[in-house]
């Protein structure tokens, strides 16, 4: 079994919970409070800029030409997503470009940006690209669950079909494939990092859709 296959099963009670969380199912559902989604699409916002940064150090660091270039493309999906996606649904949700400006990442955003940005200048490149793998799989399994139970008409629909998107899985595989090329050719200490790299940001995951739901804020 590869590294990929062994850690997502050994995660499947963290996708589990992320897959039932109400962020997720009320989402699905069409009736996740705005308020909610306007939380979250701000904040995401705030960390797809993070985690292009991120792609891009993952790209300066890839052994390979192959993996320069897929981790480049990354980073250049995810400022394209940003400005397109995120865009339209400042637009629908009545979110200013100051008052994007104006947030301050929540507690877990810059949790998770900054466990990656930890990863990318203090870790080996095989921890990295197996801390950023989360964000592409989490995403595509909640996309491919969520598309075929989601109500019609959904406000959420165009998230919904972005990451349920054949072209997004497409981008899912050739991370994954990453991945795993590095962790064949890694020792077993190397394989563990990676994994527990693996376990943090797919907790992270889960996080950022709690903190979403809950509009979670700075406590003091």
């Amino acid at each position: 079994m590869s590294f990929c296959a062994e850690i997502w099963d050994e995660v499947a009670p963290l996708r589990q919970a992320i897959l039932a969380h109400p962020f997720l199912t009320e989402l699905a559902a069409g009736t996740l409070p705005s308020a909610s989604f306007q939380h979250y699409i701000v904040q995401d916002s705030l960390y797809l800029a993070e985690y292009a940064r991120v792609l891009a150090i993952a790209a300066a660091r890839a052994p390979s030409a192959a993996g320069r270039l897929e981790f480049s493309d990354g980073a250049k999906v995810a400022v394209q997503v940003e400005e397109g996606l995120h865009q339209a649904f400042f637009a629908q949700f009545g979110v200013s470009g100051d008052m994007a400006a104006a947030v301050e990442p929540s507690p877990a955003c810059l949790g998770y940006t900054g466990y990656l940005t930890s990863l990318a200048a203090t870790r080996t490149y095989e921890e990295l690209i197996a801390g950023i793998l989360p964000c592409f799989w989490v995403y595509w399994e909640v996309g491919c669950a969520i598309r075929p139970q989601a109500v019609s008409p959904n406000p959420y629909a165009p998230w919904i079909d972005t990451y349920a998107a054949p072209e997004f899985g497409e981008a899912t595989d050739r991370v994954r494939a990453s991945v795993d090329a590095a962790a064949e050719a890694a020792s077993p200490a190397v394989r563990d990092a990676m994994a527990q790299a693996f376990r943090v940001a797919t907790r992270y995951e889960w996080m950022f859709w709690d903190s979403a739901y809950r509009r979670e804020v700075w406590p003091i």
